[in-house]
C-alpha cells in the first residue's frame, strides 16, 4: 500500500535548508521515493496555516519510506532539515 509522507514546515536557516534540498532528490530516489509536491506557497482553503513549505512525497509501501528515512544517506542530509526547520512530518497510508 502506497504511503504518502506530508512536511509541513517553517524554515528557520535558509542556507542549511537549501543544502538539505540540493541533496535530497538523488536520496529520493535511490530509494525509489516520487516527489509529487513542493510548495513554498500554498493557499490555506480553510484555517490558519502556519508554516512555509510543504512536501509531498510517495513510496510503494512502509518499508520503502522506513528504507529511505533510516537510510545512512539520509540520516546525513537530514541533519540539515532538522536544524534548519521546525514542523510536522506525517506519513499517510494510501488507499
Amino acid at each position: 500500500m502506497t504511503v504518502y509522507v506530508l512536511a509541513q514546515v517553517s524554515i528557520q536557516d535558509r542556507e542549511r535548508y537549501d543544502r538539505y534540498a540540493a541533496r535530497f532528490m538523488p536520496v529520493l530516489i535511490r530509494y525509489g521515493g516520487r516527489l509529487l509536491a513542493a510548495d513554498e506557497a500554498p493557499v490555506a482553503v480553510e484555517g490558519v496555516w502556519p508554516h512555509d513549505k510543504v512536501v509531498l512525497v510517495a513510496f510503494e509501501d512502509q518499508a520503502a519510506f522506513e528504507r529511505w528515512a533510516n537510510s545512512p544517506e539520509y540520516q546525513e542530509i537530514s541533519k540539515d532539515r532538522l536544524a534548519a526547520t521546525d514542523g510536522v512530518v506525517l506519513t499517510v497510508r494510501g488507499i
